[in-house]
């Protein structure tokens, strides 16, 4: 028997799913993305919020078709969306707009979902988009979910990822300003990055041996020294070792010319120095079915890849498919770590 006294033989993952900013669209696209009951046919969802949230934007999109159990006495219940209520007092919701309020609750929603995920009770977390201003507290003073996930975790490093069906970039500079990237690019921080993007690979995605692309920071590369040196004393050196070391590992390239030539579709993975040069061509790629994916954790960690979207927050025209991608992601890395329940998979 598993911890919710299903038999293992019919074990599916369960997963867990924040409601992130209420105001913004979060609560939508994770309604939208769990009321085809189709989807419990592979897996257990469990939202982490409060039900007065979820009846609220059922009526507001006029969403009748999405159904749920609140649960008790700790117990999830398996073929049914399953509410954990993180908390009990009633809070305003006002679509679109920025509140200190919601960020509150965003993080309570945060907060319970990586307890459970750290006790083993539930298998994956999928985290709905924050303000990360509005979070920041005495409880929440991180750059972003990534890292909080990372301290909770008690991980020494992790990486960002970005993921879709045919591309999968790590990043080795999250949320930073663009000037304070350079000082970031040292050799131990490069090989951390890159060693934990190459477990990653494997244990995550299943790639045997992966092959890894690394970008430049500077444009073409730095040109032998003309435009930085980051690349001839720092990257190269380090991925030379790792090429010694058995690991395909290549670059470092220019990410211009390698996402123009489609370069990237021979990897297995690539790095990138910082955000917008992974991100950029990330989204214009897989905007809509794109899922950040949290590398090097113990727990599983998806999200979908874009904001909160305020400016079109209660509208009825926030696209779930990210979060969909972002919840069947959480379940294939399940079996993916997990392949003795492999077999069971519908």
């Amino acid at each position: 028997m598993d911890k919710n006294g299903k038999k293992t033989a019919d074990r599916k993952p369960v997963i867990g799913i924040t409601l992130g900013d209420l105001n913004g669209v979060g609560p939508e696209v994770v309604i939208k993305s769990l009321q085809d009951p189709r989807l419990l046919n592979f897996l257990t969802p469990v939202i982490y919020g409060a039900t007065r949230v979820l009846n609220f934007y059922k009526k507001h999109f006029e969403l009748n078709e999405f159904n749920y159990s609140q649960v008790k006495d700790d117990v999830f219940i398996m073929k049914k969306v399953n509410v954990v209520n993180c908390w009990e007092e009633h809070v305003e919701i006002t679509p679109g707009q920025l509140s200190p309020q919601t960020g509150i609750y965003a993080f309570k929603s945060l907060e319970k979902a990586t307890q459970d995920a750290l006790s083993g009770k539930i298998d994956a977390i999928v985290t709905a988009p924050i303000n990360k201003k509005n979070m920041q507290s005495n409880n929440f003073n991180f750059p972003g979910q990534t890292e909080y996930l990372a301290g909770k975790s008690g991980e020494n490093d992790c990486i960002m990822m970005m993921v879709s069906e045919n591309l999968r970039i790590g990043l080795l500079t999250t949320h930073m300003a663009l000037r304070d990237v350079p000082a970031q690019i040292t050799p131990e921080k490069l090989s951390s990055k890159i060693r934990i993007l190459i477990n990653s690979l494997k244990k995550d995605f299943s790639c045997g041996k992966p092959k890894v692309a690394v970008l430049a920071l500077n444009p073409h590369a730095g040109d032998d020294g003309l435009f930085g040196n980051e690349e001839k004393e720092i990257l190269k050196p380090v991925l030379e070792e790792f090429r010694n070391q058995g690991h395909l590992v290549y670059g470092p390239y220019p990410a211009d010319g390698f996402f123009g030539s489609g370069q990237y579709k021979t990897v297995d993975g690539t790095l990138a120095m910082y955000h917008d040069q992974g991100l950029t061509p990330f989204k214009t790629l897989s905007f809509e079915t794109g899922v950040n994916f949290t590398g090097g954790l113990k727990i599983i960690r998806t999200s979908p890849d874009h904001g909160t979207a305020y400016n079109i927050a209660g509208k009825n025209a926030a696209n779930e498919s990210s979060m969909r991608a972002a919840i069947f992601m959480a379940k294939e890395i399940f079996y993916n770590r997990n392949p003795q329940f492999a077999e069971n998979m519908t």
